[in-house]
């Protein structure tokens, strides 16, 4: 069972009051997914845009506004990937962390129920507008055509050119993103575009006014007073354009469209207890409007909504974060992650390894691994690397194989990147090998996990090296049970460096219910079988999908864990019936490992099997292994036990459904495991040459003629 609530956010405080003590002061926001599990629509699948995305994210604007008092909408530009003719919606919510509006004019039509009065034309609209800029002392040039303003606010800029091209470019949210990304060229010569439009909505027709980019949040507050004191009249405003100016004295969070899924790109938070309460209110903003953290499969099988559940660490200003006013610190981070692989693998999306969403920095071949020893070494050797040369050194080994920034387990692409305008000087760290949490504490518990291992990081010293783990690293760290005990290794590090989390936060970490398929108890010991990671691999080249929004992956492998325990637990030299247990896998014997953990002795190891035939996938000739027999025995005694693991139905036919819940599917992989007494074991044979490695065995390779 989970801890209990108060439990719970009192072990949050507790986390926030100790770092604080200790003079840390780490922000942290999240990128939560959320996804309709029911609905077999596109773009609840597998497209980004499409059918009622757009309308149940305007809802979740809705609700969320209504917890964030002071906030305004804003329509800004999403992001654009090759293929697509323009830039994806983006929604947003902008406030001022100190409680204060920052608008007071029309609301979004989002947030009015009654048909509206139509608005004047555009022509009139940027007339008056004109007049409230110049009623201000600001200098103003009409444009004709779009209708609109230009505004300086600064009486030494020389006006542009009139044949300027950017006078009359389209909306920026009808023309694609360029190469080079985002970015008001007028704007940084100072001088502000202001197009005036009117848009069909639910509730008539509304004035539409676009926004350019602003270099501050009080410059950007100084022009919205003025559009708010000029739409006073008007029943509702639109307000898009480009994305605000954002520092720690505002809040800019953003709901977008991405493949499956609607992501929330929250704003972050100075502690973990007002993470969690932001959490709370967007989980339950979700819910309300039938959309899930989570997906299941009509098998029983739990997975993440279909985005990832990244979060996100930094500091009040980008000079202030923890990764630049410790120049050690990201160093001594890659060392860590790289020796833990729990913390890349533990609460990772379904496809990790190397073709993966979160590349760990040692699985891109040994040759880069090597000069990534190398990088860390020199860089030790400078006493105080600024900021840039801190990104320049480590940046290229923080990526995917084709070079992509955006699938590295640890993201610095927004730490001090000079080829990122605008957003790449943030003084960031992103952690991307985090699944979508099913609950906001969950995701908190991790958030203290990570701000913890950063607290102990930038202070202590270490003399580790790079562990260079070879095939160990996607075999014994394919178990549930291996990436367990390492987890319990960093939190015993945090304890012991005065950084430690509560019990409750502990707990949380470590529940990892949902990979279980079912605990069958025999007289003696208990089998638990449950789902281990399987490093799917990339199909074709990978570097020709990289411009790709979605690439094709063989994932028809999959790899069980087999775990037996006494009943009861008791040290190793005291339980000889565990040693005489036996476990086969398709006639084959598994040569179980003998591990001792907080609850006793265990025996352990793991298989693998082809679950499905993929229509396009590697190996075309091997056919599906959708029933696998275990069989357990006691030395040669009497009787034995067939445990039948199925892919599907044991009974055969469809499901009747989706399940209904997490217990419904928790029942459903219960099933799917059927135990058989039989009268004695039956004789096994040696593993098929190749089949056998020291942490699982292959089922996928035929047994010899």
């Amino acid at each position: 069972m989970p801890p209990s609530i108060a439990a719970f956010d009192a072990a949050v405080a507790e986390h926030d009051d100790k770092l604080a003590a200790l003079g840390f002061d780490i922000w942290v926001g999240s990128e939560p997914t959320f996804t309709d599990r029911f609905s077999a629509s596109p773009e609840w699948n597998h497209q980004a845009v499409g059918g009622d995305k757009l309308a149940r994210a305007e809802s979740l604007v809705v609700a969320l506004h209504s917890g964030s008092p002071g906030s305004m909408v804003l329509r800004s530009v999403g992001r654009q990937y090759p293929g697509e003719e323009r830039p994806r919606w983006s929604l947003g919510l902008y406030r001022r962390r100190d409680g204060l509006a920052v608008w007071n004019g029309p609301p979004d039509p989002l947030l009015v129920a009654s048909p509206v009065v139509r608005p004047p034309d555009s022509g009139s609209l940027a007339k008056s507008l004109s007049l409230a800029f110049e009623a201000r002392g600001w200098s103003v040039l009409p444009l004709a055509q779009p209708p609109g303003v230009l505004l300086s606010l600064d009486s030494a800029v020389d006006p542009p050119d009139p044949g300027d091209p950017r006078l009359d470019a389209a909306s920026i949210h009808e023309r694609p993103i360029p190469a080079s990304g985002l970015c008001d060229d007028l704007a940084g010569a100072g001088i502000y575009r202001f197009l005036l439009s009117c848009a069909e909505v639910a509730v008539g027709t509304v004035a539409r006014i676009e926004l350019p980019a602003f270099a501050s949040p009080d410059m950007f507050g100084r022009v919205l007073a003025a559009i708010a004191e000029w739409a006073g009249k008007l029943p509702c405003l639109i307000l898009a354009g480009y994305p605000p100016p954002v520092d720690a004295t505002v809040e800019w969070t953003t709901i977008t469209p991405d493949p499956a899924v609607i992501e929330i790109n929250t704003a972050p938070d100075a502690c973990a207890s007002d993470f969690l309460l932001r959490l709370r209110r967007t989980h339950a903003a979700a819910a309300e409007q039938g959309l899930a953290p989570y997906r299941l499969y009509y098998n029983g099988a739990v997975a993440d909504s279909g985005g990832g559940g990244q979060i996100t660490l930094g500091g009040r200003t980008p000079l202030t974060s923890s990764f630049l006013r410790h120049h050690r610190l990201l160093p001594r981070l890659l060392l860590y992650f790289n020796r833990h692989p729990a913390l890349s693998y533990f609460y990772a999306h379904d496809y990790t390894g190397s073709g993966g969403q979160s590349v760990r920095c040692d699985e891109r071949g040994l040759a880069m691994f090597h000069e990534l020893r190398l990088a860390l070494v020199l860089l030790g050797n400078e006493d105080q690397p600024n900021p840039e040369l801190l990104w320049r050194a480590l940046a290229p080994f923080l990526a995917d194989a084709s070079g992509n920034s955006h699938r590295a387990e640890i993201n610095i692409e927004k730490l001090w990147n000079p080829f990122l305008p605008e957003r790449g000087r943030l003084g960031l760290v992103e952690f991307r090998a985090l699944r979508m949490q099913h609950r906001p504490e969950r995701a908190t518990a991790l958030a203290c996990l990570l701000r913890a291992i950063v607290a102990m990081l930038a202070t202590q010293e270490t003399q580790d090296t790079l562990i260079d783990w070879g095939p160990e690293l996607h075999q014994r760290f394919a178990l549930p049970y291996y990436l367990e005990r390492d987890l319990r290794a960093v939190l015993a590090d945090l304890d012991a460096a005065g950084v430690g989390l509560c019990a409750p936060i502990c707990e949380e970490l470590l529940r990892d219910e949902f990979r279980l398929w079912r605990r069958i108890e025999f007289p003696g010991c208990a089998l638990e079988l449950r789902r281990a990671l399987e490093f799917w691999p990339l199909l074709g080249d990978a570097s020709s999908q990289d411009q790709c929004t979605s690439r094709l992956i063989d994932a028809s492998t999959a790899r069980v864990e087999v775990l037996l325990r006494p009943l009861e637990a008791r040290t190793v030299g005291d339980c000889p019936a565990l040693a005489d247990w036996r476990v086969s896998a398709e006639g084959i014997e598994l040569p179980l490992h003998d591990e001792i953990d907080q609850r006793g002795p265990v025996k352990v190891f793991a298989f693998r099997y082809r679950s499905f035939s993929p229509a396009l996938g590697l190996h075309p000739t091997l056919g599906a292994q959708g029933r696998i027999h275990l069989q357990l025995w006691r030395n040669d005694q009497r009787p034995a036990w067939r445990v039948t693991l199925h892919e599907w139905r044991p009974e055969g036919g469809g499901y009747p459904g989706l399940p209904a819940d997490l217990a419904d599917a928790a029942a459903r992989r219960s099933e799917r495991v059927q135990v058989q007494l039989v009268d004695a074991p039956q004789a096994t044979n040696p593993p098929p040459p190749g089949a056998l490695d020291r942490w699982c065995l292959d089922l996928r390779y035929p047994k010899p003629c």
